[in-house]
């Protein structure tokens, strides 16, 4: 528990924010997901990730404390898991849900500055090759030309969540929500 001492309780809160909304909008989109995905044989996260990912980036740029990312993603697991919303990860949940904010967190030892749109794409990006490489190759074992499809697609994915992740933190910063 001295792991989770340095953050405040603004900072819980916004991460229990972001983890809700990174659930909550799952539902929206899967539908469309699956139906545009499953001919192309390719993970519904590579075209919509970026749009799951945004969260977590948004929780780091906001709280900006190390391992938020994690936490963000390793609190939608449980709820997930705790919720019995498991879909085809099964158990994996916990590890398809940390592994992005994980990977999202490492890279911010690399980026400081939230800024500016391309922090928000990078980010975005490297959480949401790392949960479409995850998925497609410990659930659907996808063979070489599907991964690097859905690679592919979860790169320009990340690109739009993280444009769209740096649109919503410009506008909490304009409310004053957001530090500079």
């Amino acid at each position: 528990m001295k792991f989770l001492k340095k953050f405040t309780t603004q900072d819980l809160l916004y991460i229990a924010i972001f983890s809700a909304l990174g659930l909550a909008i799952k539902p929206l989109i899967t539908p469309i997901a699956i139906m545009l995905t499953r001919l192309l044989m390719i993970t519904g996260g590579s075209l919509f990730g970026g749009l799951y990912m945004m969260w977590i980036v948004l929780a780091i740029a906001m709280v900006r404390k190390p391992w938020t990312g994690f936490l963000v993603g390793f609190v939608q697991g449980i709820v997930m898991l705790a919720l019995g919303y498991v879909g085809t990860h099964g158990a994996l949940s916990l590890i398809t849900y940390t592994l992005p904010g994980f990977t999202a967190d490492i890279t911010t030892f690399f980026i400081k500055d939230f800024s500016k749109p391309l922090s928000h794409i990078i980010l975005c990006i490297t959480a949401n090759l790392a949960g479409t490489l995850i998925v497609s190759i410990l659930i659907w074992q996808l063979p070489i030309i599907p991964l690097l499809i859905s690679l592919g697609l979860s790169f320009l994915s990340g690109i739009m969540g993280g444009l769209l992740s740096f649109v919503i933190f410009k506008r909490l910063q304009f409310f004053g929500l957001a530090q500079k």
